[in-house]
C-alpha cells in the first residue's frame, strides 16, 4: 500500500475547503479593519509619524 493510497482515501478533502473559508474570513475582518471610517485618524496619525520631528528617535535597545 503507497501513502498516496492512504491519503487519498482518508477523506481529507474538507480541510482545504475549511481552511480556504477561515482565511477569506479573516482577511475580509482585517481589510473591514483597516478601512473602516473610526480607524481614519489613528491610520493617518501613524502615516505621519516618520515625518514628526517632535518625537525623539529611538535607536533600539540600550543598557
Amino acid at each position: 500500500m503507497k501513502l498516496s493510497d492512504i491519503m487519498g482515501n482518508a477523506g481529507l478533502s474538507m480541510y482545504a475547503q475549511v481552511a480556504l473559508i477561515l482565511f477569506l474570513a479573516v482577511f475580509i475582518a482585517v481589510i473591514i479593519r483597516t478601512w473602516a471610517p473610526s480607524r481614519r485618524l489613528e491610520l493617518e496619525e501613524a502615516a505621519m509619524l516618520p515625518l514628526n520631528d517632535e518625537l525623539p528617535a529611538v535607536r533600539g535597545r540600550e543598557g
